[in-house]
């Protein structure tokens, strides 16, 4: 796919927005935050939660800024335990060897601490989980110049007509991206409206696109020049998402489709028929919609070739088989007397 890009002269650049939870493990076999004062409803941005993490966490970001990453921005997010990294975008497929790595470093310099990492989507059913956002743009492939901007978008996005085309492509095939994005079944009890004691769970919901709206599958953030695909977590395997998004974009590009107009409006408030008759879907609801939706489309095969296509949906397949036929606390608890 990136041989793709580059024969239509795009460099296919990505940034991605780690969150992930550094947790210890209790005695009573349970787990929790590293620190005691962890413990605000609301702990976005908590100082005090920061500041009792610090030790790790400055050791994570020199580590980064060492294999110059450009680390600009760390805090605490919006779960107990909860932590994020921003660092520089570069190309995709570096991207790639970067979050493969940096699961890996984050785990190690916990554990030296004695702690450990979770990039579990959501281990807590009361908060927010874990994503992965991606931050996307097309750059020329010999000036570089970033080919999303532009400063005269008459949506008032800052965005180019590309950008659009490439947006548009994204949507439609969103479902079958949700496969690769969204990987696990635990994935899919992030992609909620409330599941969070701080409010919305600010997880996309919806195939759809807006300006600075983190209601939205895909945000154009405020500055323009880039699409944000919110759909994705920490369990992404970022090569292959990259990839199925990517290909999704170009066939945007290439058949000059449009979004539509963007959707500036609290996405969470519409009921489901209101939706429908604005032509809405929802995102997969569970891995087996997801794979479901990965095996009908093309695009899955086209991308990833006849042997890892069957072969990845299979696997998942499994997956959701295994955690179908589990019988969990929650229907023991409901069901072993209710009858």
């Amino acid at each position: 796919v990136l041989d793709k890009a580059a024969r239509m002269g795009f460099t296919f650049n990505l940034g991605i927005e780690t969150e992930f939870f550094v947790l210890k493990d209790e005695s009573d076999g349970r787990f929790g935050p590293i620190s005691d004062r962890d413990i605000l409803a609301k702990p976005c941005y908590d100082l005090v939660g920061l500041l009792d993490n610090y030790s790790w966490l400055t050791e994570l970001v020199d580590m980064m800024n060492h294999l110059g990453w450009d680390v600009y921005s760390f805090d605490h997010e919006d779960a107990n335990g909860q932590f994020e990294t921003d660092f520089a975008y570069t190309d995709a497929l570096t991207m790639g060897d970067r979050l493969t790595f940096f699961r890996l470093m984050v785990k190690e310099v916990a554990r030296k601490h004695g702690y450990f990492a979770s990039f579990m989507p959501k281990p807590y059913a009361n908060r927010t989980g874990s994503g992965a956002h991606y931050n996307m743009s097309l750059a020329d492939s010999e000036s570089g110049q970033n080919l999303f901007e532009e400063s005269h978008d008459p949506r008032g996005c800052r965005l180019s007509q590309l950008g659009y085309q490439f947006i548009a492509g994204v949507l439609r095939h969103a479902k079958a991206v949700c496969a690769v994005t969204c990987p696990t079944v635990n994935s899919y009890k992030r992609l909620i409206r409330k599941g969070s004691q701080s409010g919305f769970t600010w997880a996309p919901v919806y195939v759809c696109y807006g300006n600075n709206n983190r209601t939205n599958m895909l945000r154009i953030p405020l500055a323009g020049g880039r699409v944000e695909c919110r759909a994705a977590d920490i369990s992404t395997n970022l090569y292959l998402g990259a990839a199925m998004i990517l290909a999704a974009g170009l066939e945007g590009i290439q058949q000059g489709l449009d979004p539509g107009d963007p959707h500036t409006e609290n996405m969470y408030t519409y009921t489901l028929p209101e939706l429908d008759a604005m032509g809405i879907e929802l995102l997969p609801r569970t891995l087996q919609e997801a794979i479901d939706a990965f095996e009908r489309d093309p695009l899955s095969e086209t991308v990833m070739g006849p042997l890892m296509y069957r072969t990845y949906a299979d696997f998942k397949r499994q997956e959701w088989e295994e955690y179908h036929t589990h019988i969990s606390d929650w229907e023991i608890q409901r069901y072993l007397k209710f009858f």
